[in-house]
Formats: structure tokens, sequence, C-alpha cells
């Protein structure tokens, strides 16, 4: 039986163990989990983890890539922030702060090992998931995913409508786009059928 969705939010909430448990070195900054989710949410967002935007305002895609993520998905911000009908769930709900690069970190792997098989049987009425880059990509589709994100998404068709994989909407990915005209050419009309009838 799937334990109840509103005590397990308010636990992942309050959770701290990238700072007290961490598997390597602790989170650099103060957690602050940001995650959206109803049980009668048909339609969900799995990301990766939250940039600094997201975390300094704890409102998921609250940023420039949250702009281009309601473009794809044909959303209103209304629509996209209402927890009822849309999960937005990344795979680190904190976010993991920056490389030497100044690039985001991957998402902490504490995070999916202790909470994400929880959470996805707290939510069953998902029909349709987004799976937003690779490490969500990687986790859902299991064997199913190939080598890499190109490929996964370019096979979109093979795991729609249950999946539809896609990049990242950061602007670091513009070049991705320019060279595969045909994610927005061919999978988000395709998405956003889908997404339209999730939402009614």
């Amino acid at each position: 039986m799937a334990e109840a969705l509103a005590p397990l939010l308010k636990e992942i909430r309050a959770c701290r163990i990238c700072v007290e448990a961490p598997l390597k070195s602790p989170l650099p900054h103060e957690p602050r989990p940001v995650l959206q989710a109803a049980k009668s949410a048909r339609l969900a967002i799995f990301g990766q983890a939250p940039g600094n935007l997201v975390h300094q305002t704890g409102k998921p895609f609250n940023d420039p890539s949250g702009d281009r993520l309601r473009d794809w998905m044909g959303l209103t911000k209304a629509q996209f922030y209402s927890p009822a009908k849309l999960a937005i769930i990344p795979m680190g709900f904190c976010f993991p702060g920056y490389d030497d690069k100044g690039s985001d970190l991957p998402p902490r792997k504490e995070c999916a090992a202790r909470w994400r098989a929880r959470l996805m049987a707290a939510l069953p009425n998902l029909e349709t998931c987004i799976l937003v880059g690779g490490y969500a990509q990687k986790w859902h589709l299991g064997a199913a995913a190939k080598k890499n994100l190109t490929e996964t998404v370019a096979a979109w068709r093979d795991y729609a409508p249950r999946f539809f994989p896609a990049p990242h909407p950061s602007w670091r990915n513009n070049a991705w786009l320019k060279k595969n005209p045909w994610f927005e050419k061919e999978l988000l009309p395709v998405l956003r059928r889908r997404i339209r009838k999730l939402m009614n």
C-alpha cells in the first residue's frame, strides 16, 4: 500500500541528509529541498536539481530555464505551478552548488536513494512524465535508456506516452537544440497535445 503523500513531502522538505550524513563531501550550504506534488497529478516533470535562483526562491524552475520549459510545454505560469495537475520532482531536491568552472554540480546521490521510490509509489495517478536531462532518464528508463542523452531523446517514440525524454532547457543547450531541430519540430507538438489532454 502506498504511503500518504502529505507526510512524505513534509519529511522531504525537512531533509538534511546531504549535510548530516553525506555520501561524500557535505552540501556547501543549508539544504532547501524544492519540489511540488499532489496525489491527483497526472503529469510530472522529473528534472536534475534546482539551480541557485530556484534555491533562493524555493520555487521550481523559477528561472530562464523554466521560461523555456514552459514554452516547450505550452503552459502558463499559473498552469505550471498547479501541484494538483503537475508534479515537479528533480533527482536531487537541493541546489548542489557549483564546480570549479562555475557550472552546477550533478544532483546529490543521497536524494534518489533515500526518497525516489517512496515518492513514485505515493503518486499512483501519473500518466506522463517528462524526463529532463540524463540523470532522470537513466533512473526512470533504466536499461531502456540509450548510451547518451541525444540517442535517448531521439528514441522518444519508444517511451511515449508514458515518458518523454528531453534535454535540459538551459541556455547551455542552445547548440544542441540547433543541431537537433527534430526535437522542437517533431517531439514538442506531440508532447504539447499530451499535456493539453492531461491538464484539462
